[in-house]
C-alpha cells in the first residue's frame, strides 16, 4: 500500500478503523481491512485512479453502521464528507466523488455505482467466501431473530442466500475477470446442493450457538 500517502494511512489506522470495533461481527476491523486490501488490489490494475481516494472510500464505506444498518450507506457518506481532516487533503470535487462511491457501495442498491471509486469499493465489499457468508447470515439471524429455532434459521439462511447470491439474486459483479465471479459460481453450486448446504449450516450453527469455533 506504498502508493497511499503515509500520513493519510496513519490517520485511518488510528482514527477510522478503530471505530469498526463497535459494529457487528461481520463488519469489524477485519472486514474493513479486507475491503481496503481488495480495493487497492483492483485499483492496481487501473493507472488512472487516485489511490488515496480508493483508500479513503474503502476505509469509510461502513462507518454509518454506527446509526444502524438500514441507511448506513447514506450515513457513511455524511461522515466522510464531514471529516475535517479529509477536507484538508482533498478538493470538494474529490470528496463528492468519494461520497457518491461510499453511498453507492451497498449490494442491494438497484443501480450501478456512479463512478469508478464506487465500482471498486462495491466489488471489494463483495468478497465472496461461501462459508464466511453462511456464518455471517447465521450470526445476523441469531442477533436479530432470536425467536427462531434452528429450522427457522435454516429456512431464513436459504432465503437470504437465494435472494442475494442465487442466479437471480441482487448481488452484482462489476469486474467479471475478478476472483469474485469464480467464487460466486462456487457459492451458487453450494446453494443448489441441499445436502452440502445443510451440512455447512449444521456445523456453523452449532459453532455459533455453543461458541466452539
Amino acid at each position: 500500500m506504498e502508493t497511499v500517502d503515509r500520513s493519510l494511512r496513519q490517520y485511518v489506522e488510528e482514527n477510522i478503523i478503530p471505530r469498526y470495533a463497535d459494529f457487528d461481527k461481520a463488519h469489524r476491523a477485519d472486514h474493513v481491512e479486507m475491503v481496503i486490501a481488495q480495493s487497492m488490489q483492483i485499483a492496481s490494475q487501473m493507472p488512472d485512479v487516485d489511490r488515496n481516494m480508493v483508500y479513503i472510500t474503502a476505509a469509510f464505506h461502513d462507518l454509518g453502521l454506527i446509526n444502524g444498518r438500514e441507511n448506513h450507506h447514506i450515513d457513511s457518506r455524511r461522515i466522510l464528507e464531514a471529516d475535517e481532516y479529509i477536507k484538508t487533503l482533498f478538493t470538494p470535487q474529490q470528496i463528492e466523488l468519494m461520497g457518491e462511491a461510499v453511498e453507492d457501495h451497498r449490494a442491494s442498491k438497484s443501480s450501478k455505482p456512479r463512478n469508478i471509486y464506487g465500482l471498486i469499493v462495491a466489488e471489494a465489499d463483495r468478497f465472496i467466501d461461501g462459508e464466511t457468508i453462511i456464518r455471517r447470515t447465521i450470526q445476523y439471524g441469531l442477533r436479530n431473530y432470536p425467536h427462531l429455532d434452528r429450522e427457522g434459521h435454516y429456512a431464513r439462511t436459504i432465503a437470504h442466500l437465494t435472494e442475494k447470491y442465487g442466479p437471480d439474486g441482487y448481488l452484482k459483479i462489476y469486474f467479471p475477470e475478478s476472483d469474485n465471479a469464480r467464487r460466486l459460481a462456487q457459492l451458487r453450486q453450494t446453494i443448489a446442493n441441499p445436502t452440502l448446504l445443510r451440512t455447512l449450516f449444521t456445523r456453523i450453527y452449532a459453532e455459533e450457538t455453543t461458541g466452539e469455533q
